[in-house]
């Protein structure tokens, strides 16, 4: 979802943290305790520049997917790559340049504001949308080393303009306009996705077109020591589909991988995409939403742009009915999307999301 672990029950909310931001700003030499992740094991990353296939985070050029003559090569490795990773790099993806590269700007535009210009969009009690941090739910719990700010983008009704920042001036504007450049991957993504599967793919595309946008900026800042702290925990998204584009050249996104964390190398304007866990259902396990987390850089600060889509929420959650048969039993219950939500907000942490999930 948009973020990591918390140690508590109730994920709907977050209590006020100091900036990290502002934190760096002090380029202290060491880093205070809260943020320091006594277990964090950076041993086993492994960079995606590896020759081996096994240790190379797929890519998907969507031109190929649409073109009738590579249309099936194409298809085959997105099911593959959904299959065996959950998650590619989609390349050629049609978000105009211009969209792309707004949003970056506005971003960087956002973090360079004032603290207190910042804090106007601040979370407030009850709700995790805003500038802040998300899952903090209690005063002794580690802390990542990011900023973030959380909005509800689509359908439109769901956004909060008290929340969303007027500064700088152009952001509104331009975030709406990539909400639905997001929204319109998303919906591609599901028909091909749906036909990886050979399951019927007019309601899932339906479904995304009428869905649930809300998009994550991250800012994680140069740490002192980086190997001691977390940018995000490890987690797997609650999303039907989660899509990620790097505001710069600097490595963070990191994927486990048959046990060993796999970097994601930027690939300018390439957007990441990863499944979540509603997929994972639909697909009857088919496809697997992976674990991921976030680390730091001791010189370079990171931005991210992740935007979390997810189906319409009269669809209810559950194995798609094509996939179940009388040798091939659900592996999951099926929920309403309300259920859904509520068993992630309520649930408690000692027991992974999805394996609450399973029957």
């Amino acid at each position: 979802m948009v973020g990591a672990e918390a140690d508590n029950s109730n994920l709907e909310w977050s209590l006020p943290v100091p900036s990290v931001q502002e934190l760096a700003k002090q380029q202290p030499d060491t880093v205070p305790s809260r943020y320091i992740v006594d277990d964090m094991d950076c041993s086993i990353t492994t960079v995606d520049t590896d020759s081996s296939d096994d240790h190379h985070v797929p890519l998907i050029d969507m031109t190929k997917l649409v073109n009738p003559d590579s249309h099936n090569e194409e298809l085959q490795k997105l099911h593959s790559a959904f299959k065996h990773w959950g998650l590619f790099q989609l390349i050629n993806h049609g978000v105009p340049d211009e969209i792309i590269r707004n949003m970056k700007e506005e971003i960087q535009n956002f973090f360079d504001l004032p603290l207190q210009e910042k804090k106007r969009s601040a979370q407030k009690p009850g709700s995790l949308e805003g500038y802040g941090q998300a899952f903090v739910t209690s005063e002794d719990q580690k802390l990542p080393w990011n900023d973030m700010i959380f909005l509800k983008a689509l359908p439109v009704q769901n956004k909060n303009v008290s929340i969303w920042p007027q500064k700088p001036p152009k952001f509104r504007e331009t975030l709406e306009n990539y909400s639905e450049e997001m929204r319109k991957i998303a919906v591609t993504l599901a028909r091909f996705m749906a036909m990886g599967l050979e399951i019927e793919a007019e309601e899932i595309c339906k479904a995304y077109q009428g869905g649930r946008y809300e998009v994550r900026m991250n800012l994680y800042p140069p740490c002192p020591e980086p190997e001691r702290v977390i940018g995000i925990s490890p987690h797997a998204d609650n999303s039907g589909i989660t899509l990620l584009l790097e505001c710069g050249n600097t490595p963070g996104l990191q994927f486990l991988k048959d046990g060993r964390w796999v970097t994601v190398v930027p690939i300018d304007d390439a957007i990441v995409v990863n499944i979540g866990q509603i997929s994972e259902i639909m697909s009857n396990g088919i496809y697997k939403a992976p674990d991921h987390r976030a680390v730091v850089n001791r010189l370079k600060d990171r931005m991210s742009i992740v935007m979390f889509c997810y189906p319409d929420s009269s669809i209810n959650v559950g194995p798609a009915k094509e996939l179940i048969s009388s040798g091939n039993p659900p592996l999951y219950k099926t929920l309403t999307h309300a259920e859904y939500l509520h068993t992630f907000t309520k649930r408690s942490l000692d027991i992974p999301f999805i394996d609450l999930l399973k029957i």
